[in-house]
């Protein structure tokens, strides 16, 4: 009974379960699957080692790297190349060297002078009032302009959320450019001023935090955790419901084909939303988590192909490319993933991981493994010049990837407010709740620790 039940093990799941043992506070955390680590997957296999999801973390908090140290992993960590910082947007059918000034900016062939020259007006346009939830392709258009939206937006959401920005919440989606606007009436002017206040407070935008990896890819990070937690971890395990009780929370489980009903003093739910909809979730006040079946999940698959030096025209020198919707291919953008970072292709080889689906073509994720890996290869040899047959290939599909941050998404977010303020000892954390990067579920896992440790505490000195 004097422990909290953490459903998913997942990074946000394992984080959340290490720093709590930490403050001293028992723990079990179930996981439905045989493995931990959720959509970070990392293999080897034939001199390459392919990431199933992200690959590369942001350090854009000290929490973060206090994570790494305390896990002991600081000599493990790799950070990614300096020519990794090179970013590329197709256009013309081929990519194009994202400028990374102002005075680049000026100089590019990405954008037309009518749009550059608009940068000026900027910020005098007057922000939105705060109570209207504006969608991003709007946000935009009113303030950069359509061909911004539709040649620089469109691609980073799809590379980001693998999302639609007519669809997109600013508000929620896009929550620190939201407060720019608000803050100082001007994305611009918000940048400048808005540097100074992250560097007090430690913090860096995901625009210049660095890239981090493992020598053995970034699974080294859940399977490190793994072996702190592994006397907690209960495997194959399926929570079929949820409940609360006068004391504190039952969470029924099945296990080997037996079911269990272990009570906790609290619950985390760190799994993806909708399996809590399957699940069912009964509290005290008859609180209904049903309407979290709504937020919408698009598929993606995840294509990694391997290729001979020689048989790729582009230097690769970059971190990848994203591919605006207006280009008319079908892939939303490709990874450079052995200049990233190294060893991650045998000598004489690369290994480019692209995306396929999300909510621009998510029918496209679903065809089988053969047919998005030639689609991928025709897409590449136009934009990159691939000539050769992949010397290695690995296709994941997610039928349900990342959650949309899409418009009226704060009705999401309030409820699960409301259940953890109406429904004491139950918690939410995760990609569904604080955003969707890889640090974002890190740092989601830090704050559902500090509201448990509140609780807890809370509860330990009542009588």
């Amino acid at each position: 009974m004097n422990s909290v039940a953490i459903v998913g093990a997942g990074i946000t799941g394992l984080t959340l379960a290490f720093r709590l043992r930490q403050r001293g506070i028992s723990v079990t955390v179930y996981e439905a699957s045989d493995r931990i680590g959720g959509v970070i997957q990392s293999i080897r296999r034939d001199g390459y080692l392919a990431e199933f999801g992200p690959n590369s973390i942001l350090e854009t908090s000290p929490k973060i790297a206090s994570l790494i140290t305390d896990l002991g992993l600081d000599p493990r960590r790799i950070y990614s190349e300096p020519a990794a910082e090179n970013r590329y947007l197709v256009r013309y059918k081929r990519p194009i060297l994202l400028p990374a000034s102002p005075v680049k900016f000026f100089g590019t062939e990405l954008f037309s002078w009518g749009t550059k020259l608009r940068l000026f007006r900027e910020p005098f346009v007057p922000p939105s009032p705060p109570d209207v939830e504006e969608n991003l392709a709007d946000f935009v258009v009113r303030r950069l302009g359509r061909e911004f939206l539709d040649y620089a937006i469109n691609p980073m959401v799809s590379g980001i959320y693998a999302g639609d920005p007519a669809r997109l919440s600013v508000k929620h989606g896009f929550p620190k450019l939201h407060a720019l606007e608000q803050k100082y009436g001007s994305l611009i002017k918000g940048q400048i001023l808005g540097a100074k206040e992250r560097r007090q407070r430690g913090e860096m935008s995901k625009q210049d935090a660095k890239k981090l990896s493992f020598d053995d890819g970034l699974q080294v990070l859940p399977d490190t955790l793994g072996s702190k937690l592994a006397d907690v971890i209960q495997f194959n395990t399926t929570v079929e419901r949820i409940e609360q009780t006068a004391a504190g929370w039952k969470v029924c489980v099945a296990a080997g084909g037996k079911l269990q009903q272990p009570e906790h003093a609290a619950v985390v739910w760190t799994a993806p939303t909708h399996r809590l909809v399957e699940v069912g979730l009964a509290t005290a006040r008859e609180l209904d988590a049903t309407v979290l079946r709504e937020i919408y999940y698009p598929p993606v698959a995840s294509i990694v192909l391997g290729f001979r030096r020689e048989e790729v025209a582009h230097p690769l020198d970059g971190f990848g490319m994203l591919i605006p919707q207006a280009e008319n291919f079908r892939i939303l953008g490709t990874l450079f993933s052995s200049s990233l970072f190294p060893n991650r292709a045998p000598a004489g080889h690369v290994t480019l991981t692209t995306y396929i689906g999300g909510a621009r073509a998510p029918e496209l994720a679903q065809r089988p493994a053969e047919d998005v890996v030639a689609i991928t290869v025709e897409d590449l040899r136009t934009i990159l010049g691939v000539t050769g047959r992949p010397t290695f290939q690995h296709v994941v599909f997610y039928p349900k990837a990342i959650p949309q941050y899409n418009v009226g998404y704060g009705q999401f977010k309030a409820l699960m407010d409301g259940i953890e303020t109406k429904a004491p000892g139950m918690f939410f954390a995760g990609h569904f709740r604080d955003g969707i990067s890889l640090g974002d579920s890190i740092l989601s896992a830090h704050g559902a620790a500090e509201r448990v440790s509140a609780f807890w505490s809370q509860r330990s000195r009542q009588p």
